[in-house]
């Protein structure tokens, strides 16, 4: 199969995108991803994939705790400064209401719907890395169509690989 394929199939699905912060300490980090997925039904298990370019990496390979954000096609400025812009130059969490959460994570209250997972694996797949979470907190805010990958094209990487 060529790449050229892979390609053809892969420009047909169309992910929802989520935000997903780290925090170590006084280090907060977010970036928006679009790779995640449940992985596991019992028990509960869901993996989201980061860039190793991202700022938010190094922050997520030294959290017990990440926090994964939906958001709805309203919320395409939340999803732009998680993902447009890059940690290395701003505080993306100077612009933005957010709250502690289980473990010292980070959670954005303006998210549609979130939970925090604790980090149990993490597995390298290339250019990104999947950290497994089993969820220990969530909640919800409001309902509405969930931002999705073709939602945030317009969106350029902050921090492109």
């Amino acid at each position: 199969m060529a790449d050229d394929d892979v390609d053809v199939f892969m420009s047909r699905l169309n992910p929802d995108m989520c935000v997903v912060t780290a925090a170590t300490g006084a280090d907060r980090s977010g970036c928006l991803v679009g790779f995640s997925s449940q992985c596991s039904i019992d028990p509960v298990r869901y993996v989201v994939w980061i860039s190793k370019a991202n700022h938010t990496y190094g922050a997520a390979r030294a959290a017990e705790c990440l926090a994964v954000h939906l958001l709805t096609r309203e919320q395409h400025g939340l999803a732009a400064l998680f993902g447009g812009r890059t940690g290395d130059r701003i505080d993306k969490f100077a612009q933005v209401r957010w709250r502690p959460g289980h473990g010292g994570s980070v959670v954005l209250e303006e998210a549609a719907a979130w939970f925090v997972g604790l980090v149990e694996d993490r597995v390298d797949g290339g250019d990104h890395v999947g950290f497994v979470l089993r969820p220990v907190e969530w909640g919800e805010r409001t309902d509405g169509p969930l931002l999705r990958m073709d939602d945030a094209e317009d969106i350029t990487p902050g921090h492109p690989a």
